[in-house]
């Protein structure tokens, strides 16, 4: 039998009965003060857990009052300014160093760093072919499920795979977190093969290199990459390694970890969260939404051309006609995204590089005008600025990473906040996480099947 992939007729009317009963009044949420989304009428977070593996501030408390501030990030209590500038300062690459903040809570120090690397590059390996056998069997046009598959796949390889003492959880933590580069480039190459026709490249990583400097070798065919591509790339995936318990995708291993499954389960999970477009897939509509604009903007050093682009964008007839502007925004942040500031001085020197200058003087453009247009247009709670996917598509783009991988490489560098946050949830809370959801559905008795009325005959 064919594996059914159209939607028919019948589908579309069962859809319809769906719709009908599953239809929610919007009033009830405010009267029984359901807080949407866990967040509450200003958008903060509901409060469901602890956590020291990082802070996110966006507010202050002046006087009594809660007053908006320039973003703040902490990585085990250090800022991430001073985190990355330290590294950056001694020409180092930071994702190893950062990974081990996150997991162990402390900065390590030379030597530790060094067995830290050490076994990173020790399990950069994968089980006997395993690429060939799975990476390579059914290639899919979707990363982000090429790397769940190969995720889930890798616990048929493991022995202890159910295990969740400590020592084995961390054991599988760092194992995922040295192989996800592999998974998810290998996983783009058999994808641009089979499906793309173009040529196949199977480059092993090396162990000296850092995780960086690793994926432009595995995805270029010539192996070749500058020390400035290697060391934006390196510090975008500290950028993105991590970013509080509350985020979808760490809220959902907090949430799968409870249950007590397996590490490759509650990671195949995060991964499902990270792939939405309101998550992890929104750089990508960010370079969409640029492209288009390039399209439909003749000057794009024209303020007032760029901000009537802009404003319809907001007014829904323009790009996809959602009334967004991509990149603009946070769910936390208001005044400014930290990680957004640190990257954008390396963005531009990147676009200099690459002969991209004038790419750079349209997003700092947009990136001035979204917030003022924003406010005109819009009646907002907090203030809007650039967040950190505002600037990483384009730091992607001009690394000529496909678009295929930039979840992914969200992914590579936020699967060490997982892991951190599935330690910290196994370590401290032994009860499952179970919110509750108030049932409005008036009852109703049970109808014999010749007595039931056709949906037709109803309408």
């Amino acid at each position: 039998m064919a594996f059914k992939n159209k939607v028919t007729p019948e589908i579309e009317k069962l859809t319809e009965y769906c719709q009908e009963q599953s239809k929610m009044d919007v009033d009830l949420y405010k009267k029984y003060d359901v807080k949407r989304g866990l967040r509450d009428v200003n958008g903060n977070g509901v409060l469901a857990g602890l956590t020291q593996v990082s802070e996110i501030v966006s507010f202050k408390n002046v006087d009594g009052e809660k007053v908006p501030c320039e973003g703040e990030l902490y990585y085990r209590g250090i800022n991430i300014e001073d985190l990355t500038s330290g590294f950056l300062s001694e020409k180092r690459m930071g994702f190893e160093e950062s990974a081990y903040l996150l997991l162990f809570g402390s900065l390590p120090d030379p030597a530790e760093l060094e067995r830290f690397r050490n076994i990173l590059s020790t399990q950069r390996d994968l089980p006997k072919n395993f690429v060939r056998d799975v990476v390579m069997k059914a290639p899919s046009r979707d990363m982000m499920n090429t790397l769940s598959r190969s995720v889930l796949t890798l616990y048929a390889y493991d022995p202890m795979a159910d295990d969740i003492s400590l020592p084995n959880v961390l054991r599988q933590c760092l194992n995922l977190i040295a192989v996800f580069p592999m998974l998810s480039v290998y996983g783009y190459q058999a994808y641009n093969h089979y499906i793309k026709g173009k040529s196949l490249y199977i480059h092993n990583p090396e162990k000296k290199l850092s995780t960086a400097e690793n994926i432009l070798l595995m995805l270029r065919p010539d192996k070749k990459y500058t020390p400035l591509e290697a060391e934006i790339l390196d510090l975008a995936l500290v950028l993105h390694m991590e970013h509080g318990g509350g985020n979808n995708s760490t809220f959902t291993t907090h949430v799968v970890s409870s249950s007590g499954t397996d590490t490759y389960s509650a990671v195949a999970a995060a991964l499902g969260s990270l792939k939405g477009p309101k998550h992890g897939g929104a750089n990508i509509k960010v370079v969409n939404m640029f492209q288009d604009m390039k399209k439909n903007v003749k000057d794009w050093e024209d303020e007032e051309e760029v901000g009537a682009y802009l404003r319809k964008l907001l007014n829904k007839e323009a790009f996809d006609r959602r009334g967004l502007i991509y990149g603009m925004g946070h769910a936390v942040y208001s005044i400014s995204d930290p990680r957004a500031n640190i990257f954008k001085g390396f963005v531009e020197k990147l676009a200099h590089e690459k002969k991209r200058d004038k790419d750079y003087r349209l997003y700092s453009l947009v990136e001035r005008l979204a917030p003022q247009i924003i406010s005109d247009e819009r009646h907002i709670y907090k203030g809007v600025s650039a967040n950190v996917d505002f600037y990483s598509g384009f730091v992607y783009s001009m690394l000529d990473l496909p678009t295929e991988l930039y979840t992914p490489m969200f992914a590579i560098a936020r699967i060490v906040g997982w892991s951190a946050h599935r330690m910290e949830e196994l370590i401290n809370t032994d009860k499952i996480i179970r919110p509750a959801y108030k049932a409005v559905k008036e009852r109703t008795d049970y109808v014999l099947l010749d007595g039931r009325k056709a949906k037709d005959e109803e309408a």
